[in-house]
């Protein structure tokens, strides 16, 4: 089979892989759709994986076309989505059913093969049936869409509150638009791109609550739209310090602060920021990954961020496909991963489609 294989930091190769082996326990998806994630950016020009040579590639959805026990058979033919941690079973966090924060996982595309490749061994645990109604692009999308899901649980903002997203990419756009399919009121976008623009005000946010944050401090324009009090709950999806302190700046007494965007380079917290940080007494929450209810029989009540996007997705209450700005065949990879490194033209999600 072709698969994408990273070699090390800067050695991506398209090459011919054997067709993974199945055990117990495991099924062989053909993969259909592959989305690519900043995160794939960074792991193939900056920091590498953590085994090589590995297939990268987390995001994807695809059709059963093996199994590894016969009690799986039930699985075969079926189209599926994949959640990419695989969990070790055994630690706190997985005792008491917290998966996402597994101290010992794996991870499909970064610790064992992943998805931009013909077939991937998924655990069968792993696999998310899909629907009919439920494209294999959008199904590709499940992942970020679970993990912007899990971001907005974490923070738990009211219908009535003033909610800021800074940083539009997909994670931050996904975001803004589960947080309008919950019902939340006043929702300010903050991006630097047309784009962005253009997708904040297609899925119902009004002109005047997008903000192009290359036009000066989204703070001020935040401090602005709420007559100077702030957002009650302010996501930052980005990275950055100067974001980081945007946020804390642009947020209420007593207001909520989610850090959602992975770091892009080094960071460190300002004296002025730690300050209104205490000053206005905010509490700051970290999300990471998203919650899946498949690795416990009926799920966690209320914990399975997977299973709540599968049920708006089939039922039509969201749709994510307008995300996607460039289709790639799979070979096409490198170019997609060039333009997302040297940001050389406008992009949205970038996907593989086989």
């Amino acid at each position: 089979m072709k698969a994408w294989v990273l070699h090390g930091v800067g050695d991506l190769r398209y090459e011919d892989a054997g067709q993974p082996e199945i055990g117990a326990g495991e099924a062989l998806v053909q993969v259909e759709a592959a989305g690519i994630c900043g995160s794939d950016v960074q792991r193939v020009f900056a920091t590498g994986a953590h085994v090589h040579p590995i297939v990268i590639g987390h995001e994807f959805s695809g059709r059963v076309v093996g199994v590894g026990a016969e009690g799986d058979a039930g699985w075969l033919g079926r189209r599926v989505g994949v959640y990419p941690l695989i969990p070790c079973g055994g630690c706190p966090c997985c005792r008491r059913g917290q998966y996402e924060l597994c101290r010992a996982y794996g991870y499909l595309g970064s610790r064992r093969d992943g998805g931009f490749a013909e077939y991937v061994a998924v655990p069968v645990r792993n696999l998310v049936g899909l629907p009919a109604s439920v494209s294999a692009e959008a199904a590709a999308i499940l992942e970020p869409m679970a993990v912007a899901v899990h971001a907005m649980r974490r923070a738990m903002p009211d219908r009535a509150h003033t909610v800021a997203v800074c940083g539009l990419g997909t994670i931050g756009l996904l975001l803004a638009m589960f947080l309008r399919e919950a019902g939340v009121g006043r929702v300010l976008a903050i991006g630097n791109k047309d784009f962005q623009r253009r997708e904040a005000v297609g899925m119902g946010l009004p002109e005047d609550c997008f903000f192009d944050s290359r036009g000066g401090p989204a703070s001020r324009w935040v401090m602005e739209r709420t007559d100077g009090l702030g957002a009650d709950v302010f996501f930052e999806c980005v990275g950055r310090d100067e974001t980081v302190a945007e946020a804390v700046q642009g947020t209420a007494p007593g207001g909520r602060v989610c850090l959602v965007g992975n770091p892009a380079s080094a960071m460190r917290l300002e004296r002025d920021v730690y300050w209104k940080i205490l000053r206005n007494q905010l509490t700051v929450t970290g999300t990471w990954n998203s919650a899946f209810g498949g690795f416990t029989a009926g799920g966690m009540a209320g914990e399975d961020d997977w299973g709540y996007v599968l049920e708006r997705l089939s039922g039509g209450a969201v749709s994510p496909e307008s995300l996607i700005s460039h289709r790639l065949p799979l070979e096409g990879l490198m170019d997609g991963l060039r333009i997302m490194k040297e940001k050389s033209e406008e992009y949205g999600k970038i996907m593989c489609v086989f």
